[in-house]
């Protein structure tokens, strides 16, 4: 790569400045990291980044994370140069409604390919569009799909166990277009990170089956010959390891670690310009030449991107099934016409057993679906879907299963980015109990609107004999605290299919799916799809006349309330499956007060979890749950222990009904 000196030195000395200028006028920010990390950024995106200067959302562009999401300002002086952003929403960084939010957020500012700041997350969601570019690949051809995947990480990112974990996928599958800067500036916000880490990192990483480079992440030269030897090796992905200096180019605070999380100050800000040859009193300074310089190359950028629409204009003509997937990519529509599968009334079959048989089912129908469990394929039961889908290999892309190994959090990032991607509708799967280990990025599956599935399965004390310590309680109320998260948890094979079509229609949320272990009867319901849409609906008792008392239920707990209802003398009692407490939330009034009439005041909730979160269905009536730790026994028995019984809950509800 040819290298223009004093140029590139002169384009780093003004992105500095604007780093400098935007956390400063913020009076908040994180300036030091972002300067050490200047020279890497800067080389990537003027000489290799490939991208449409006219459009942010190109699908064959190369993609780009900061992992270090609080180096934000760096990301936000590129986006500037790119044309992306305008130089007012620099000055307006970290103000409310600009598009230069404290961290990078995707679906915000153009050019941010992730939300990004929870360190580490940014390292597996950059995993997840490594294997996803690679899938596509196989199946639009390399001509249409043929990226590289670039993440610049610092000490905090590595120092997240999430990320090493992501990068063991990511060595393990051989994912050779994926490249990871590491910014080892060895500062971070408590002093120098000797005080807590000594982790060899070029070691960790070579037996993650990386290929390790380190490079004096300040010189130029070496940091373009490091992105060509991480191009050139298409079996393994990279990391750059980049020594660099805390603030670099500053005036008198190179080095010092006070300067991560805090603005230097306007003197210094002054000094630091006037030595790297900007003028001191100047703020948020471009020359002319620092943007012509830095877009030269925008024609042939347009040139290639117009090529490739041609390309992919010319095989959508000759090709009817690429043409279809092609679009579906584009309008974010990749599974709109999934068929469900039939159930036979009476039959007993776990909800999780419905699902796996679902999910191989829609596998059947498209090539849209990506994803695996994390070690528990036949608990899960998604075997059957991984032998309709074939295994995605380093040595076989095609296939559409992911094994994650024990890694449920680094999994959730990894779909995240593969969500983030585009091109395929990412689920993961492990028992309920575990969402815990998953529920960071679970958060930024909701922040960024993504339609990723999460499938929980083993999802109460039915557990058994596993104990406590994998029966889960507060889970469910924890998941479903999550703004932006639906939260299904079906009563029985039909209603499971049901949601699951209804999971893969959602385009603009995550979903997280409870499966029970234990064997249901299949319920005869009619168009249960339109049902379960909204929520909550009136499973037995009369729709017209007013109960008595109303008993609402989700999941095994259905069951559980149809019997107990039985057995309710003299009174009119209305069951109600509720199996998405969100959805029904959505509906209007009138369908609220119909299913539940504000009139009848005795409701009471069953749910074999935690009792947070039902008081505002129950009225002046309870709940029944588990507000206590499980135990280990067979399942017969600590339904018997806990109450979970039709007798006990029937006697219950009849001693309260009149106190």
């Amino acid at each position: 790569m040819n290298l223009n000196t004093e140029l590139d030195k002169k384009t780093v000395a003004v992105i500095r400045s604007l780093i400098m200028d935007g956390t400063r006028k913020a009076n908040s920010g994180h300036p030091g990291g972002a300067m050490s990390s200047t020279d890497m950024a800067y080389i990537l995106f003027k000489y290799y980044l490939r991208y449409d200067p006219d459009d942010a959302r190109w699908l064959n562009r190369d993609r780009f994370i900061l992992s270090a999401g609080h180096e934000s300002m760096l990301l936000y002086s590129l986006l500037h140069l790119q044309g992306y952003l305008a130089v007012d929403e620099l000055k307006r960084f970290r103000q409310m409604n600009s598009l230069t939010p404290g961290h990078p957020e995707h679906g915000l500012t153009p050019g941010v390919d992730a939300t990004t700041g929870p360190l580490g997350q940014g390292v597996g969601m950059s995993v997840g569009m490594a294997i996803a570019e690679a899938a596509l690949s196989a199946q639009m051809g390399e001509n249409i799909i043929d990226h590289y995947t670039y993440v610049l990480a610092g000490d905090g990112d590595l120092q997240e166990p999430v990320s090493l974990g992501a990068a063991a996928n990511a060595g393990h599958l051989g994912l050779g277009k994926l490249i990871l800067f590491y910014d080892k500036n060895n500062a971070q916000i408590s002093g120098s990170t000797s005080r807590a880490d000594s982790t060899n990192i070029n070691k960790v990483f070579e037996g993650l089956g990386w290929q390790v480079l380190e490079i004096d992440g300040h010189d130029h030269i070496q940091i373009s010959l490091a992105i060509e030897k991480a191009q050139e090796e298409k079996n393994k992905p990279a990391i750059i390891i980049g020594r660099t200096v805390m603030a670099k180019g500053a005036a008198t605070v190179e080095g010092d670690f006070h300067t991560h999380g805090s603005p230097l100050s306007q003197e210094e800000i002054a000094a630091t310009k006037v030595k790297n040859g900007l003028p001191g009193d100047k703020d948020f300074y471009v020359p002319d030449e620092v943007y012509v310089h830095f877009r030269s190359g925008f024609k042939e950028k347009r040139k290639a991107v117009t090529g490739w629409k041609a390309l992919a204009e010319k095989k959508s003509a000759a090709d009817a099934s690429f043409a279809k997937k092609y679009q579906a990519i584009l309008d974010n529509n990749l599974t709109p016409d999934l068929k469900v599968p039939d159930f036979k009334a009476g039959e007993k079959l776990a909800t999780r057993a419905a699902f796996g048989k679902t999910l191989a089912h829609f596998a059947q129908q498209t090539d849209t679906i990506l994803g695996g469990s994390a070690d528990l394929e036949p608990s899960n039961q998604t075997k059957a879907y991984a032998d309709v889908s074939g295994e995605f290999t380093r040595d076989d892309r095609s296939g559409r299963n992911l094994s994650f190994a024990v890694r449920e959090f680094p999994m959730a990032t990894i779909l995240n980015g593969i969500a983030l991607h585009g091109g395929f509708r990412p689920f993961g799967a492990t028992f309920l109990v575990f969402s815990d280990y998953a529920k960071p990025a679970m958060r930024l599956s909701a922040l960024q609107k993504l339609p990723v599935l999460y499938v929980y399965t083993h999802d109460s004390f039915y557990v058994g004999e596993d104990g406590p310590t994998h029966q889960p309680i507060e889970q469910l109320s924890g998941l479903r605290s999550m703004p932006g998260l639906l939260v299904f948890r079906p009563a029985e094979a039909r209603e499971t299919a049901a949601l699951m079509h209804l999971a893969f229609e959602t385009n603009d949320k995550p979903v997280a799916m409870a499966f029970t272990r234990q064997p249901l009867p299949t319920l005869e319901v009619k168009n249960i799809e339109g049902k379960v849409k909204k929520g909550a609906y009136i499973l037995s008792g009369s729709e017209e006349e007013k109960p008595d008392i109303i008993l609402i239920a989700n999941g095994s707990e259905v069951h559980l309330a149809l019997a107990a209802a039985k057995l309710i003398s003299g009174k009119k009692v209305r069951v109600v499956s509720m199996p998405c407490m969100e959805l029904f939330d959505e509906q209007p009034q009138e369908y609220k007060d119909a299913v539940l009439p504000p009139d009848v005041k005795y409701r009471v909730s069953i749910e074999a979890a935690s009792t947070f979160g039902w008081g505002k269905y129950v009225a002046e009536g309870w709940s029944f749950g588990i507000d206590h730790f499980g135990a280990s026994a067979p399942a017969g028995v600590l339904e018997k222990e806990f109450g979970f019984t039709p007798e006990n809950i029937a006697r219950l509800v009849e001693e309260r009904f009149h106190q």
